[in-house]
C-alpha cells in the first residue's frame, strides 16, 4: 500500500512559493490512478516526493508501511531500485547499450545473477513485442518502440510501484494508446500500483480513477 498524508512542499526561488498543500493519497495493490492538474500545480513535484528524489516539508509517505521520508539517501536509493519503476516522456534509454542491456539495468543494479538477468530481460522484451530486437540499438527504434523499452525496463524487476510522468507526450495518438494499454496490462497483471501524471484526458481515462491535483490538495475529478 502507498499512503500519503498531509504532504506539503514549498520552494524558495527566491521568495517562498507553496506548491503542494494538504495532499492525501492512498493506493492498494492493483490500483492504477491518473493525476491531472494545471501546469505548475506540482504534479511532477509530487512524483519526485513519492520517489524520494525530494523531501516534503511536512507529512508522511508510506510504502508498505514504511515511512520513506525518514530514510537516508542510501536507504532510499536501495528502496527505489528494488521497489519502484519509472516511465518518463523523454524515455531516458541509454543510447550506447543494446535494448537487452537497457532493460536489464535495474536487475544489474539490484545484484541479480547474470543468467537470471538475461532471461528476465528477454522475457520482458518479449512481453512488449520487441523480443526479436533484443540485440538492436536504440537509434534503430521509433518513439513508440523506445517507450515500450522504457516500460519493459521499469517493470523488469517487479516493482511494487510504477510512476509514469507524461509517458505519451511525444507519441502519436495510435502509439500512445498502445503504450497506455501496455502500462495498464502490466500494472494489473503484476498486482502492482501505478500513478500516471498526464495532461491528456484520453490517457487519464485508461486509469481506474482520475484525480485532480489543486493548490489545496487532491480530489476526484468530475
Amino acid at each position: 500500500m502507498l499512503r500519503l498524508q498531509q504532504i506539503e512542499k514549498t520552494f524558495a526561488d527566491p521568495l517562498p512559493r507553496p506548491v503542494l498543500r494538504g495532499v492525501d493519497l492512498e493506493l492498494a495493490a492493483g490500483d492504477y490512478v491518473a493525476i491531472m492538474g494545471e501546469s505548475g500545480v506540482g504534479k511532477s513535484t509530487l512524483l519526485n516526493l513519492i520517489a524520494g528524489l525530494d523531501r516534503p516539508d511536512r507529512g508522511s509517505i508510506r510504502l508498505d508501511g514504511e515511512d520513506i521520508t525518514r530514510l537516508d539517501d542510501d536507504a532510499m536509493t536501495r528502496l527505489r531500485r528494488a521497489r519502484m519503476g519509472f516511465v518518463f516522456q523523454a524515455f531516458h534509454i541509454l543510447p550506447q547499450l543494446t535494448l537487452l542491456q537497457n532493460v536489464a539495468l535495474p536487475l544489474v543494479l539490484n545484484g541479480v545473477p547474470r543468467d537470471e538477468t538475461a532471461r528476465r530481460a528477454r522475457e520482458m522484451l518479449e512481453a512488449v513485442g520487441l523480443g526479436a530486437r533484443s540485440a538492436g540499438m536504440p537509434r534503430q527504434l521509433s518513439g513508440g518502440e523506445l517507450q515500450r523499452v522504457a516500460i519493459a525496463r521499469a517493470l523488469v524487476h517487479g516493482p511494487r510501484l510504477l510512476l509514469a510522468d507524461e509517458p505519451t507526450g511525444n507519441l502519436d495518438s495510435d502509439t500512445a494508446a498502445q503504450v497506455l494499454r501496455l502500462l495498464r496490462e502490466r500494472i494489473k497483471g503484476a498486482a502492482a500500483m501505478g500513478i500516471l501524471v498526464t495532461h491528456s484526458a484520453a490517457a487519464a481515462a485508461t486509469a481506474d480513477r482520475v484525480l485532480l491535483l489543486t493548490r489545496d490538495g487532491i480530489r476526484v475529478a468530475t
